[in-house]
């Protein structure tokens, strides 16, 4: 039997400190980054993704960051197929992979070696049922998914995300089985790494949103405003414009609300993209939570992951 390849992944919540974390890792064990981050793949993107600094990076490499343009598309098929290459590389050369990111998608997909269709969706199916889409909302996808694919009409009905509900009638129609039939079916073979999942979470969740209301507000201070500007002035693909930090702030330069107004909205839904995180990890029982506020120093926190790690 093939060895498995041992690798670290450290998923939580946006601001609650993946980032330093995984960074002292990396130091400890010899190892190299995979940002597992949906949207820190876009050049320009820089604050409202909480980008690390080089100052953050100490030195360790990152990977599948900074690597695309904005108006480019991207899916979790191509993250799983880049994040296999760079972990096979950094295996070879002797160091340790250690997965760093928020989106879960992305992480449980690459962990579960989940097989993906190479068939292409039909543009103009799509580009069709974009226009339903902004002629009858989003109930009129949902009705016409419901008679194509009812599970995956019930499990997208919540998140009402139009992209998510569009790619379900585009893979039907253009491969002739269900979107559900394509997830029970790409399991077929065993995962080839051997992962320790560590988890960042909070005993008490409001501690965490006065993270994320401090981070919103650090952002500002580092040019969040400007960058937003730029880049809502620029031409923005289907998966960057979902980019929390700068759909928020846009009825400010169009003169539809105040600042304060934007900021708070901005906050509010940092934390509710929080919530389904923690909502999406949650369901993972291989995770190994660390309570952040229940340490008493981050050098205790750390302590306490080198500990799982070593004994997985």
């Amino acid at each position: 039997m093939k060895e498995k390849i041992r690798l670290i992944s450290v998923v939580g919540p946006t601001a609650s400190g993946k980032t330093r974390l995984s960074v002292e890792l990396a130091k400890h064990y010899n190892g190299e980054i995979v940002s597992a981050d949906s949207m820190q793949i876009y050049r320009g993107m820089q604050i409202a993704t909480a980008k690390p600094a080089k100052e953050e990076m100490q030195g360790i490499p990152h990977h599948l960051m900074d690597f695309l343009s904005p108006e480019q598309t991207y899916s979790v098929a191509a993250f799983v197929q880049d994040a296999r290459a760079v972990i096979q590389d950094i295996t070879l050369r002797g160091k340790l992979p250690i997965i760093v990111g928020g989106t879960g998608l992305y992480v449980d997909s690459l962990l579960n070696h989940v097989q993906f269709s190479e068939q292409p969706a039909d543009k103009k199916y799509t580009d069709a049922l974009w226009k339903v889409y902004e002629a009858k909302g989003v109930n009129a996808l949902l009705a016409m998914l419901d008679e194509a694919d009812k599970p995956s009409c019930e499990r997208l009905a919540k998140e009402r995300n139009p992209k998510r509900i569009i790619r379900a009638l585009a893979f039907y129609q253009s491969t002739g089985i269900t979107m559900t039939e394509q997830i029970s079916n790409s399991h077929p073979e065993e995962s080839p790494y051997a992962p320790v999942k560590l988890g960042l979470n909070f005993m008490d969740r409001e501690k965490l949103y006065e993270r994320i209301n401090a981070r919103v507000d650090i952002m500002l201070e580092q040019g969040l405003l400007e960058e937003a500007g730029q880049v809502l002035q620029s031409p923005l693909g289907p998966t960057a414009v979902k980019a929390i930090g700068y759909k928020e702030l846009a009825p400010y330069f169009e003169g539809k609300a105040t600042l304060e107004e934007c900021i708070d909205k901005l906050k509010r839904e940092t934390r509710r993209y929080a919530k389904r995180q923690l909502t999406w990890f949650k369901r993972d029982a291989e995770i190994n939570w660390l309570y952040v506020d229940m340490t008493n120093s981050f050098e205790e926190l750390l302590l306490q992951a080198v500990s799982v790690i070593d004994k997985g």
